[in-house]
């Protein structure tokens, strides 16, 4: 038997807890760093996708690399970046919450629908996903509203000032989630999508060139796996793939939550 001080709270974790606990932090932190890296490098192409989805009037008669170097001219460089704070900020509490969601939908899943498998990581991916959206999308609204607007028309100060504004002005907790549904209903395409074209190019790459585009498992040396630069290129491609058709949906997602900052001919609330 167990002693009672070996069972107390000050007991020492079994070997295996402790590094399912080291992996998981690990894993959140690399990830989360990793994210941070993306965004902000990607930061100035997101800006110039709002200002023009949303068809700001400074830059509406412009193109995408006309914007990148206009913006510059009129706001300087850190204008690339306008927003990109709340992205940092929202990238952990999104990752940690996906993390952990995806671990219960799995068990869920599994236990009462009795579904495993590519479905079953599939479904729980999704409602992973929607649940990390929907808690952490008040960040995302805030990111938004800073990206759009222009130096020298600024309605907020910042992202503690933009909070305030939206609360109290734009109906309380509801006023953060505009244009959710949008968002929720485009996740399902683009996970089906993202997953069918990878799923395709794996397929036909390593049965037409196997040689060339493959390579032995680590697990299991009978078993061909894609190249790593080879892997990353048919995710790129599915990614964008995905991403072009669901982009209505992205649109319409960002003009409702600038519906509040919008002229009236260019609003979309419902």
């Amino acid at each position: 038997m167990a002693s009672p001080a070996a069972a107390g709270p000050g007991a020492a974790l079994p070997p295996g807890a402790a590094h399912r606990d080291f992996y998981w932090l690990r894993s959140f932190i690399a990830g989360g760093v990793a994210g941070c890296c993306a965004k902000t490098t990607t930061a100035p192409l997101d800006r110039v996708k709002i200002l023009l989805q949303a068809h700001n009037h400074h830059y509406k008669h412009l193109g995408v690399f006309s914007t990148l170097c206009a913006v510059p001219r009129k706001e300087g460089y850190l204008g690339l970046y306008k927003g990109n704070g709340a992205m940092m900020i929202r990238i952990f509490p999104y990752g940690a919450i996906q993390f952990m969601a995806f671990d219960q939908y799995k068990k869920v899943i599994k236990k009462q629908l009795g579904i495993s498998g590519h479905v079953h990581r599939l479904m729980a991916g999704s409602m992973a996903g929607i649940t990390a959206v929907i808690c952490t999308y008040p960040l995302d609204m805030v990111r938004v509203r800073l990206a759009f607007q222009v130096k020298g028309e600024h309605k907020y100060m910042g992202i503690i000032h933009a909070f305030k504004m939206i609360y109290t002005k734009e109906g309380g907790f509801s006023g953060f989630y505009r244009g959710l549904m949008p968002t929720i209903v485009g996740m399902a395409p683009y996970a089906g999508f993202s997953f069918f074209t990878f799923g395709t190019l794996k397929s036909i790459g390593l049965s037409q060139a196997p040689n060339l585009l493959g390579r032995p498992s680590l697990d299991n040396p009978d078993v061909l796996v894609l190249k790593t630069h080879v892997n990353l290129l048919c995710g790129g491609i599915a990614g964008a793939i995905a991403q072009t058709i669901s982009y209505p949906l992205d649109v319409t997602r960002r003009r409702m939550q600038l519906g509040a900052v919008l002229p009236d001919s260019e609003k979309c609330l419902h």
